[in-house]
């Protein structure tokens, strides 16, 4: 299956390099690049693409703004985003994730890895940098708010086995390695996952992570 990508990015020397080291892969297709906000809103109507890779610095629209229209408005299913950004610090990171993001890299990303977020977010999967994580959990940790009351009813719904499921898709593990993790079958993960997203309401694996960390569940985890 080919995966149709959109770049974003305010310099051309950014975007021009990564739609060559994208176009190199048989099975990716850079369908346009942007420097805009508001056009990559109107290229994502056009083009239907499956990942937007973006910065965070675009004309007209900050990159976790679109992120935030693109999940709340056009098309459906709306496309996967991932950002890459040289400024890694713990807020921005909780920004990006709570905006709807489902990947987080840093600009200096190897090939190898900037493909396999691409794959990844391509699948649903949540793609986040090792440094990235750890900054995620310490910003976490830092935070004074209780969680957010309202979120807390609905964890009584899912049972041990979702909760434990919900905490893994959080710390950004894909359905083989939650497999592995659990001893149990990719199938099983799935089956799991999927009616995750119906008890919640949720659309994806990003709003999943969101999710997880606004309603306590990785304090109690880490407690």
């Amino acid at each position: 299956m080919t995966i149709n990508v959109l770049i974003c990015d305010e310099l051309p020397v950014v975007r021009d390099g990564l739609r060559a080291l994208l176009s190199s892969e048989s099975d990716i297709n850079v369908v346009d690049t942007t420097d805009s906000g508001i056009h990559a809103i109107m290229l994502v109507r056009k083009h239907r693409p499956d990942v937007v890779l973006t910065g965070l610095s675009l004309k007209g629209l900050s990159g976790i703004e679109m992120i935030r229209r693109l999940n709340q408005e056009i098309v459906e299913p709306s496309p996967r985003v991932v950002v890459y950004t040289m400024n890694d610090g713990s807020d921005i990171v909780a920004d990006v994730i709570h905006a709807g993001a489902c990947g987080l890299l840093v600009k200096e990303v190897s090939r190898e890895e900037l493909r396999s977020a691409v794959h990844a977010a391509a699948r649903g999967q949540v793609m986040l940098a090792p440094r990235v994580a750890q900054r995620l959990v310490h910003w976490f940790r830092r935070q004074d708010s209780q969680p957010e009351e309202l979120l807390q009813p609905v964890l009584t719904a899912l049972t041990p086995r979702e909760r434990e499921i919900l905490v893994l898709i959080a710390k950004g593990m894909s359905t083989e390695e939650i497999a592995d993790e659990l001893t149990i079958g990719n199938a099983t993960v799935r089956t799991h996952v999927y009616r995750l997203r119906n008890k919640l309401e949720l659309r994806d694996r990003a709003q999943l992570v969101s999710f997880a960390f606004r309603a306590g569940l990785m304090q109690m985890s880490m407690s």
